[in-house]
């Protein structure tokens, strides 16, 4: 068996319809299933101890899920070990186990171009010009690469000449911003960050010193770091409107993901709302017992994608808490299901792209 996702790559990722999707979802991850259960011996195990009977078809709810932590205790792949290309980890503070993710080269080349196809419905085809707001430092540093420098990197497709706002030391380079805007202001800007990072590094710091960086029409897509930020008794609208504040006319776009599907990321719509494209999807499970709660309940996420062929990761309970708000009818004209994320689960482990970044 193989499992194909060329006829759905070049399709809008927010123009399908809940029974579209419903019946897409059902037939690929199906198929998904059953390919990781040929090719991972240790995935194998997981189905049959639940004793599902082999060629079962799934509806997508019932597709079998597996904890995300699994991925920090055991090397699930279902590619051959040569020919993984590249390793990801996940952030974790030290002491931490890290989950471990191993790409092929097909299933690397498709996470870029979905993630090209979700960024691009947001800012347009062109090339924008890049304003980093982090240390070139992360692209160094072996222990930062793992999140931090890999979403920089992943970002720096949908940008052109990237500068960075920070110097080494994690300080303001006012000078390079400045030059950069010199240049770019006069057009739309792209600009990426992590959430915290942005918050102590680039905003409380401009606030600090008295410093404005007056941008003409900039994007913003910043993700992670939340809970720290909550700690300060700083929300989404508090965020936004301080950004707004020091860097001027900026559309912020926050975004969630892990990477466990990289690739699959729910952006940030104009009304607040995140959404789900047609290659990934969102369930809210009961904490109890595990059942689909539906719209409008507070739970945990599970995440679904379309996207992971080279290790078992298509259905994955977070350890996050969520409530999908509603499906296809969001005012921001995006179909699909969008959401609202609470952050962590009480006792869950702190992960995050920026939470490892120390005060």
């Amino acid at each position: 068996m193989d499992y194909l996702l060329d006829d759905l790559l070049s399709l809008p990722p927010y123009e399908m319809e809940h029974e579209e999707k419903e019946r897409l979802y059902k037939e690929k991850l199906t198929n998904l299933t059953w390919y990781h259960y040929e090719r991972c011996p240790e995935y194998r195990c997981i189905i049959n101890a639940l004793g599902i009977t082999p060629e079962t078809v799934f509806n997508p709810k019932d597709v079998p899920l597996l904890p995300v932590r699994l991925f920090k205790d055991y090397d699930l792949m279902s590619v051959k070990r040569d020919e993984v290309i590249k390793t990801m980890t996940s952030s974790g503070t030290s002491g931490q186990k890290v989950s471990k993710i191993y790409l092929d080269r097909r299933n690397s080349q498709n996470q870029t171009r979905v993630l090209s196809g979700i960024i691009s419905s947001y800012i347009g085809k062109q090339r924008l010009p890049l304003l980093v707001l982090d240390t070139g430092l992360s692209l160094k540093n072996r222990e930062m690469f793992s999140a931090r420098g890999a979403g920089i990197i992943g970002f720096a497709t949908f940008g052109r000449k990237p500068v960075y706002a920070l110097d080494e030391k994690m300080e303001l380079d006012l000078e390079t911003i400045r030059a950069f805007l010199r240049e770019n202001n006069h057009g739309k800007i792209l600009l990426f960050g992590y959430t915290f990072v942005i918050w102590k590094y680039i905003v409380q710091q401009l606030e600090k010193q008295g410093e404005h960086i007056d941008i003409k029409d900039g994007i913003l897509f910043h993700i992670g770091g939340w809970k720290k930020l909550k700690d300060e008794a700083v929300d989404a609208g508090e965020f936004n409107r301080r950004v707004r504040g020091v860097l001027g006319n900026v559309r912020v776009h926050n975004y969630y993901g892990m990477v466990e599907q990289l690739g699959s990321i729910y952006a940030e719509c104009e009304c607040g709302n995140m959404h789900a494209s047609i290659f990934s999807d969102v369930i809210i499970r009961d904490p109890q017992d595990f059942s689909d709660m539906g719209l409008n309940r507070r739970g945990i996420i599970e995440l679904l994608s379309l996207l992971p062929t080279s290790y078992p990761g298509h259905a994955l309970l977070t350890e996050d808490e969520g409530e999908i708000l509603g499906e296809d009818d969001c005012p921001c004209g995006r179909k699909g299901k969008y959401f609202r994320i609470y952050g962590r689960l009480h006792g869950a482990e702190i992960r995050g792209c920026s939470d490892t970044h120390g005060n």
